[in-house]
């Protein structure tokens, strides 16, 4: 597009449509960036708000505790900046964001969805339910089981949105669920532009009808997505942090519904929708039942990690999973015990490996885990979810652990069985005393199982 003699650059608007961006972080060539300044297709306003209160202008994070006043080298005042998204890159009170406010890139409706599986009938009720939903552009909560394919259930309905010229965003709190759904749907949908958004993502070029991103990618959209999609919707930090939860909704037109999906849905979903706009899903794809964890007392294992020695049952239940060749992962409460833990483990077999929030590579050693490279992983709950290997068997060390709450122990029981050829597999509870959070994950299992079979 010409506008007196200047020649809009399609990767300025494929790039800003939908954002709200640091202009110091503009990929885009800065004469470019002036000029559509000038033109008004961008406006540019302050990063923190400072009347009536203090406000970050990209998380919307209004807590003042929060903000935190420097001498700033830029503008030499005393400036604030948000210390709530500063890994996202410093917002302060002298900071440009960019909102592109220019024409829209043409929206392709031509999608074509390459996937020839079939959908069981709770699957089809339940794709057709979230289907009305969309086209009613009501907001849905999908309450499915670990392993009931709840990421094909939404294929219809992305696929209908892509067709009528929506953008759609599928967000995620974790990373790894980015990483394992951005393949699927690259493949499912060929001729669709799809990014995946996440720290440390590369550079993407065009303009994504779909976005698959993590919550927090999401301080940086506003009004950008016709339909939201928020997978694992009570995954942690998302049900915790509100500024998430608002983030969702600035970065959705404002009449956008949104689709909640997770096996473990909080409380509050179930009592926002179950009664109104809701489909559940109580067994797998397959037809057999979910794993029902075992028990099995682990007593003084920290003490043990520390004095060099893996306790005799976990050690024993590692020997026959190796022996066995079967692919396994231990989550450990603490990224302490793992380093601790990890030397350990790899005198048993030199090929497992250990995986946490900050490791740089637990992309690649998820999929070396994947593609049956290593025998296993060590972990964090940073792998309880969002991730699927055939015939892994799950370890959850010191169960009794807070931080293991109920749907952090079924959701990580939920990673056994998904495989139809490998249906069955062991989830063991190690503990140092049982708990009501573990009994309840077990209930839970247990009573999904009778109502799926009753059906």
């Amino acid at each position: 597009m010409k506008y007196r003699g200047w020649l809009l650059p399609p990767a300025l608007r494929d790039f800003h449509e939908g954002r709200i961006w640091l202009r110091e972080h503009t990929p885009i060539a800065e004469n470019d960036m002036k000029r559509a300044i000038e033109r008004n297709y961008c406006t540019i306003i302050e990063g923190i708000q400072k009347t009536p209160h203090l406000k970050c202008n990209r998380c919307h994070n209004e807590d003042p505790q929060q903000f935190t006043t420097f001498d700033c080298s830029k503008c030499r005042q005393l400036c604030v900046y948000c210390r709530h998204c500063l890994t996202m890159g410093r917002v302060s009170s002298c900071t440009q964001l960019v909102i592109w406010r220019g024409p829209q890139a043409i929206r392709q409706t031509r999608h074509s969805l390459d996937w020839t599986g079939q959908f069981t009938v709770l699957q089809q009720q339940a794709a057709d339910e979230m289907l009305e939903s969309v086209k009613a552009k009501r907001s849905h909560l999908i309450s499915a089981v670990c392993g009931a394919g709840k990421t094909e259930l939404l294929f219809l309905s992305v696929h209908y949105a892509l067709q009528n010229g929506l953008r759609v965003c599928i967000a995620t709190p974790r990373t790894d669920v980015v990483l394992e759904l951005f393949p699927r749907f690259l493949k499912v949908f060929p001729q669709t532009t799809i990014h995946a958004l996440y720290g440390g993502a590369p550079l993407q070029k065009g303009y994504a009808q779909l976005v698959m991103a993590t919550t927090h990618q999401l301080y940086r959209f506003e009004q950008a997505f016709d339909v939201m999609i928020v997978d694992e919707a009570d995954a942690f930090p998302y049900t915790f942090d509100e500024t998430l939860q608002r983030a969702v909704q600035k970065a959705k037109t404002a009449d956008a519904p949104i689709l909640f999906v997770t096996a473990t849905p909080s409380q509050k979903l179930l009592n926002r929708y179950q009664n109104t706009s809701c489909s559940f899903i109580p067994k797998r794809y397959h037809n057999q039942p979910l794993p029902v964890p075992r028990y099995s007392s682990l007593w003084g294992y920290e003490k043990s990690f520390r004095r060099g020695k893996i306790p005799l049952k976990l050690k024993k239940w590692t020997a026959d999973r190796l022996a066995l060749n079967e692919p396994f992962l231990i989550f450990l409460s603490k990224v302490e015990l793992l380093a601790i833990a990890m030397p350990l483990f790899q005198a048993l077999h030199p090929g497992i490996l250990v995986v946490h929030a900050e490791d740089p590579e637990r992309k690649e050693k998820v999929l070396k885990l994947r593609n049956e490279e290593i025998p296993g992983l060590l972990t964090t709950t940073i792998l309880e979810r969002g991730i699927t290997i055939k015939n892994v068997q799950v370890a959850v060390v010191g169960a009794e652990s807070s931080i293991f709450t109920s749907s952090a122990l079924i959701q990580m029981a939920g990673r056994v069985g998904r495989n139809a050829a490998f249906a069955d597999g062991d989830v063991v509870f190690f503990h140092h005393g049982i708990t009501a959070e573990m009994d309840e994950a077990r209930a839970k299992i247990q009573y999904n199982n009778k109502i799926g079979f009753s059906l």
